[in-house]
């Protein structure tokens, strides 16, 4: 690995995508974790294996000279951080050499932010994996799903399925957070940070946002 990233020169080993597990819930606003792991999995030739011991579907993909672990809880997102605590204690993985790829209602439609560190928010996925490790240093993905409605409610809306406009969107935006996940290994998280919050879903300017 390069090694680049400024004052950020972690190197990310493990990439664990947030998702509920079980075929009532594929194509999800909370799966799209799954969804760029999936891709980065079929990329790369390789395929997810049951971790009985880490409850999480596993795989590992050659990069930048080494194994790099991609995970899928199954243990349904507010139980995300026992997978990661498992990483943590089974495999060795530092907080700071994780990336998590996580769904974000607060972020536009489309928008993806890298960022190193963070609080939750009101994400169960995150606040589990915050318990799990017990710190806040690592490394994030956020997908932006869109806000709201106030007839879905919170839990309705990221249980739900994207509509026919949506999907076209995010049939883009996941291979650009798989381009990301590859960017913030290769180069680092800051170098990457850089790249990828300069852009919207169009190829416009991510701007500021909360949370």
């Amino acid at each position: 690995m390069s090694g680049s990233g400024g004052s950020i020169s972690r190197c990310i080993r493990a990439v664990v995508g947030l998702g509920n597990p079980g075929r009532k819930y594929a194509g999800t606003r909370h799966n799209v974790g799954f969804e760029v792991l999936d891709l980065l999995a079929k990329r790369h030739g390789v395929s997810f294996k049951r971790s009985w011991r880490l409850g999480s579907f596993l795989c590992t993909m050659p990069i930048c000279d080494q194994e790099l672990l991609l995970v899928k809880p199954q243990g349904y997102m507010n139980r995300s951080g026992d997978a990661a605590a498992g990483l943590k204690r089974r495999r060795g993985v530092a907080p700071e050499e994780m990336l998590i790829v996580v769904d974000d209602v607060d972020l536009p439609l489309g928008r993806i932010r890298l960022r190193p560190r963070g609080g939750a928010g009101g994400h169960n996925g995150l606040r589990s994996i915050f318990a799990g490790l017990g710190s806040e240093e690592f490394s994030r993905l956020r997908i932006g799903v869109g806000g709201r409605s106030r007839e879905d409610g919170l839990v309705g809306h990221v249980l739900g399925r994207f509509d026919p406009a949506e999907q076209d969107i995010m049939r883009e935006v996941i291979p650009r957070a798989a381009d990301a996940v590859l960017l913030a290994v290769e180069e680092g998280v800051a170098a990457a940070m850089n790249q990828v919050n300069t852009r919207g879903a169009n190829g416009a300017g991510n701007g500021s946002q909360k949370r």
